[in-house]
């Protein structure tokens, strides 16, 4: 009897974990609620996926269009405003491809994107992703720099204040971080190259006003020049970024802070100081996790202005060059990079989230 009561035990509980009375089978088979969270989170992932790829080909689209809206001639542009004949501006435009129809030009820019070639930039008469690549490294120090930095200051400062919530502190850091956050990021920059970079009454200019360097220096020479040329537009970054990151996470923890099971661990004896590190603060950190990837997105785009007003020679730098001219290939490809580094941070941040909170994607 024993022998033959354990597979009717063991289909029993299969058919109650499946909700199939009929399916029988082995006992390694993936079954039950296991089974179907893998099998929901994989076409939740799938569904994001699909969704970003979708997306992509709507920016590309959009780049191609919108672009040429601008109220511009660029091949006028390009020849600086000398006299130029109608036959040459017309050799010029059959050059670069814009005396095709509309259509045709469309379908050969999204042909050749799709295969990693937005063209030649009329500017600089380099293939565009060449160029893109060049200033890649530049827009990749300076913000990935400031990301670093104001991710952790605001979610250290944002911690503390909202455990400390009402205090001189709270108040103090709170005021600071909404301050902050309003201020356009450009105007901070001018202010900051106004006061430290050309000097102001008693306070004298102690970095430059911009660049990458100041040329001529090697070695451990050229490492500590770049650095403080990286000071003042760092700072402005993270003035900014650390409010946004601090605000959120504070009220993250805030909401946390009223949660039954904070005050179960304190019945248990436990110290607040453990509290707040073993529980509130990662579940407080959800929130947090999504904006520092949507952040992540915009370390490859870079800060147009800050970068413009700076004269860093990155990719925000770069594409306010094209923008002037307007060099149409270049502007292309650079809002496609872009709005990809976005759409694929964004979408990291949506498949990685159900790992952390399980209500998310099942």
């Amino acid at each position: 009897m024993t022998a033959d009561s354990t597979p009717a035990l063991a289909r029993s509980a299969d058919a109650q974990t499946d909700g199939d009375p009929a399916s029988a089978g082995p006992p390694s088979a993936a079954r039950g609620p296991r089974a179907r969270n893998t099998k929901a989170y994989v076409q939740y992932a799938l569904a994001k996926i699909g969704g970003a790829i979708v997306s992509l080909f709507a920016v590309l689209v959009t780049s191609f269009f919108l672009f040429r809206l601008i109220p511009s001639d660029p091949v006028k542009q390009m020849t600086g405003g000398r006299k130029v004949s109608s036959e040459q501006l017309q050799n010029l435009r059959h050059q670069y491809g814009l005396d095709q129809p509309m259509w045709k030009q469309f379908t050969s820019y999204i042909g050749d994107a799709l295969s990693g070639d937005f063209g030649t930039s009329f500017q600089f008469h380099t293939p565009v992703m060449g160029k893109i690549l060049d200033a890649l490294p530049a827009t990749l120090l300076l913000t990935g720099t400031a990301y670093v930095l104001y991710s952790a200051l605001g979610i250290w400062l944002g911690t503390r204040t909202a455990w400390r919530n009402g205090s001189r502190s709270d108040r103090f850091n709170t005021a600071f971080a909404l301050t902050l956050y309003s201020v356009p990021a450009f105007w901070l920059g001018l202010l900051l190259i106004i006061v430290f970079a050309v000097g102001i009454g008693p306070i004298p200019g102690m970095f430059p006003t911009g660049g990458l360097d100041s040329g001529g220096e090697t070695g451990l020479a050229y490492v500590l020049d770049v650095a403080h040329h990286l000071i003042l537009p760092v700072i402005t970054l993270v003035a900014v970024g650390y409010a946004q990151t601090l605000l959120v996470m504070r009220s993250s923890l805030l909401d946390e802070m009223g949660s039954d099971y904070l005050t179960t661990a304190r019945a248990k004896g436990l110290k607040d100081d453990l509290v707040r590190r073993r529980h509130a603060v990662p579940n407080a950190m959800l929130p947090t996790f999504t904006l520092m990837f949507v952040n992540l997105g915009h370390v490859v785009a870079g800060q147009i202005l800050v970068e413009t007003v700076f004269s860093w020679p990155g990719l925000g730098g770069l594409f306010y060059q094209a923008l002037s001219v307007p060099d149409l290939p270049l502007v292309q490809g650079l809002f496609f990079v872009f709005a990809t580094a976005v759409i694929l941070a964004n979408t990291l941040a949506d498949i990685l989230y159900p790992l952390l909170d399980p209500r998310v994607g099942r």
